[in-house]
C-alpha cells in the first residue's frame, strides 16, 4: 500500500507538473522569443529548447531507429510524461523490438479505441525513478508507471535483461535515463 501511495504522489507530481514561462505575466514583448516555438500543446512536451539536455521523448523523437515508439506514445497521448522533469527510467523498445510482435499487432494498439491498453503497456516500460546501470543487479524488480514490476536479470557475462529483453544500449536524458531494449515488454494480463 505504501508503494502504491509513493508512486501515486510521483505520479500526480509528474503529470501536475505545470509548464514554465519565462519573464514576469503581462509583459508579452519579454516573452516574444520564449513564445515563439510554442507548438499549440500544453505542457512540457511544448517547450523548445535547444540549448538544455534532451528529454526523454526528444531523445526518442529525433531518432528513426524509435519512430514506432514515438507514434505509440502520440497515439496514446502521454507526450508529457516523458517530457517532465522526471526522474524517469524508460525501458525503450526500438523499431526492430515492434517488428517482433504478430502482424497486425501495433496497428491495432494505435486504434483509438485501445488507447487505454496502449497506454498500460508503454506505461509497463517506465520506471518513477532513475535506475543507471549501476543500480540494475540480478534479481533486483522495478515498479513501473502501469503498477506492476519488471524483473532484471545479469549475465556472467554483464549483459543485463528486463523481464528477458536485452538492454543493447544507455542513454542519459535531462529527465532519467533510457535503457533501449530489443523486445517490447507486455505487462502481465490481470485475473
Amino acid at each position: 500500500m505504501k508503494k502504491l501511495i509513493v508512486f501515486l504522489s510521483v505520479l500526480f507530481l509528474i503529470l501536475a507538473m505545470p509548464s514554465c514561462s519565462q519573464g514576469d505575466e503581462g509583459n508579452e514583448s519579454d516573452n516574444t522569443e520564449a513564445n515563439a516555438d510554442y507548438t499549440g500543446n500544453t505542457g512540457m512536451s511544448a517547450i523548445s529548447d535547444d540549448e538544455s539536455q534532451q528529454t526523454i521523448l526528444q531523445i526518442a523523437a529525433g531518432n528513426s531507429d524509435f519512430s514506432t515508439l514515438v507514434t505509440a506514445v502520440h497515439a496514446a497521448e502521454i507526450e508529457d510524461v516523458l517530457s517532465n522533469p522526471g526522474p524517469i527510467t524508460l525501458f525503450a523498445p526500438n523499431n526492430e523490438a515492434f517488428d517482433k510482435l504478430p502482424e497486425g499487432t501495433v496497428e491495432d494498439l494505435l486504434k483509438p479505441e485501445n488507447k487505454e491498453t496502449l497506454r498500460n503497456i508503454l506505461y509497463y516500460h517506465a520506471a518513477p525513478s532513475v535506475y543507471k546501470d549501476n543500480l540494475l543487479s540480478d534479481g533486483r524488480q522495478i515498479y513501473e508507471a502501469n503498477g506492476d514490476n519488471v524483473l532484471i536479470k545479469v549475465a556472467d557475462d554483464g549483459t543485463i535483461t528486463v523481464n528477458g529483453a536485452n538492454i543493447i544500449a544507455t542513454v542519459p536524458a535531462s529527465n532519467g535515463v533510457i535503457h533501449i531494449i530489443d523486445q517490447v515488454l507486455l505487462p502481465p494480463e490481470k485475473e
